[in-house]
């Protein structure tokens, strides 16, 4: 860990931990988050973890730019990685299927395993939840085992069906809602990510796990999924 402080704007502080993704950078950005909010209070207005950093938002009409690096310096100074077990673990049912996931047997070929591999590879690994972003409810998860890791689409599609489950990168994620995306969509659930966060309460938080499950198109109906095919919404 690399501690580095950056000014993001007059009432705002970049903090810097780490250059490059990793799981492991978690423990120690949800120990900065802890310790950061403890020590500026109500000074805080906003405070975003990320893969590598963190976002202070603080009042300027309460503290001054040099009064808030100081506290946020002191803040971190004898910084310890958190529990990482503090985080929610979510079970997230996916009906893995081509015409819901259309990149499904491309991103099996691309990593040399067929359609059914690929799904126990996906659903084999708890995916850490780096950040929420780019609509409502919707968590950057990673890390994808690297040979499972596809680039994103070249053309990104125009609509991308609410619950649909993809791979980008290292990356894996679920749109919350109907929204334009160039992920590699393997499959699509029905869990409203969106509703949760339009109540103010994502389902999904920084530091939490979430475990994908295949289940059957039966399944899926059953639990208010929409089987209409992805294609067909274009």
């Amino acid at each position: 860990m690399k501690l580095r402080l950056e000014t993001a704007a007059m009432d705002a502080l970049t903090v810097r931990l780490f250059d490059a993704i990793d799981e492991s950078n978690m423990a120690w950005i949800m120990a900065a988050d802890t310790a950061l909010r403890h020590a500026f209070g109500d000074a805080l207005i906003d405070l975003v973890p990320s893969y590598t950093t963190l976002l202070i938002h603080y009042d300027c009409r309460v503290i001054a730019f040099v009064e808030a690096t100081a506290l946020a310096r002191e803040a971190l100074k004898d910084l310890q990685p958190a529990d990482t077990q503090n985080g929610q673990l979510h079970e997230i049912p996916v009906w893995y299927d081509e015409s819901v996931g259309p990149e499904l047997p491309q991103v099996a070929k691309r990593a040399g395993l067929s359609v059914e591999q690929l799904i126990e590879r996906h659903c084999g690994h708890d995916y850490c939840v780096f950040a929420l972003g780019f609509a409502p409810g919707y968590g950057f998860m990673g890390l994808v085992d690297e040979d499972l890791a596809t680039p994103r689409l070249k053309t990104p599609r125009r609509r991308v069906a609410a619950g649909s489950v993809g791979i980008a990168d290292r990356q894996t994620a679920i749109y919350p809602l109907l929204s334009p995306g160039g992920w590699n969509i393997l499959g699509r659930t029905a869990v409203p990510l969106f509703e949760y966060a339009r109540r103010g309460e994502p389902l999904f938080r920084p530091g939490d796990k979430v475990r994908f499950m295949s289940i059957s198109k039966a399944e899926f109906e059953a639990a208010g999924g929409d089987a209409t095919p992805l294609e067909e919404r274009a």
